[in-house]
């Protein structure tokens, strides 16, 4: 929801309006640990929180939670448009940096880049590798790679179907880790043409 709503430049109840009940996670793009809110009538939430009760959900002291909870939310405009730019760049080219997936013109990997409008960009894959392949040549970190580009890069993506996989940024990912991230891709690439 927030993600959505950064991307469209408005407030999330627009996004809303029309729903009858909401839940949002404070953990992944806003960075807390746990914890999530469910909005609607009160006749759901009451129900909610009886079928929650009855299964063992529940938490004592989830003040510190909480915290964490309200500090995702107050940094939430500036924090999910920073993932959002990172993934950008992650996709497309970037004249002040490595190239992005689009750039490398690669019959390995391919995004569309119209598609790259939040945290998440999918990338299809060919050239006779699966994504789970793909994936596992990202996450290992050869004595060559670390030779040739002098850094020792893993990059964790996940195998989202047959034929592509999904990156995620987050607040713990940085610009630099996303330019790090490219010239990793950028070298398993290079490596497969060769």
């Amino acid at each position: 929801l927030l993600n959505a709503a950064a991307a469209q430049g408005v407030e999330p109840a627009k996004i809303t309006q029309h729903c009858h009940s909401v839940s949002l996670c404070f953990s992944k793009g806003l960075g807390a640990p746990a914890g999530a809110v469910l909005a609607g009538h009160r006749e759901l939430v009451s129900e909610a929180w009886r079928v929650r009760k009855m299964l063992g959900g529940g938490l004592r002291q989830a003040g510190v939670l909480a915290a964490a909870a309200l500090l995702g939310l107050e940094q939430a405009a500036t924090t999910l448009c920073r993932d959002h730019l990172n993934a950008r760049n992650f996709a497309e080219a970037s004249l002040l940096s490595s190239p992005g997936v689009q750039s490398l013109n690669s019959p390995l990997v391919s995004v569309s880049l119209p598609t790259v409008e939040t945290n998440m960009v999918m990338m299809s894959v060919g050239g006779g590798w699966s994504p789970t392949e793909l994936c596992q040549r990202l996450q290992a970190v050869s004595e060559e790679e670390v030779a040739e580009t002098g850094h020792a890069i893993s990059v964790l993506l996940f195998p989202w179907s047959a034929h592509s996989l999904r990156a995620v940024w987050h607040r713990d990912v940085t610009a630099h880790d996303t330019e790090l991230a490219k010239n990793k891709l950028e070298f398993v690439v290079r490596k497969w043409q060769e």
